[in-house]
């Protein structure tokens, strides 16, 4: 039981240290554009490479 002592407040830091986190992540503006980092990861950046004709 004297184990709590120690579990309990560090559970409690972990917890703040996340919300501080995830706050400190709203007001930095990552959730700013969700749908935009979606749209480059499949969008073509440059055109395919041009096939060369075949030498007979």
């Amino acid at each position: 039981m004297e184990i709590l002592v120690f579990l309990v407040p560090l559970a409690l830091m972990l917890g703040l240290a996340g919300l501080a986190a995830f706050l400190w992540s709203l007001r930095s503006g990552q959730y700013d554009d969700l749908d935009g980092a979606a749209w480059r990861a499949i969008a073509d950046d440059e055109p395919p490479p041009q096939e060369l004709p075949a030498k007979r």
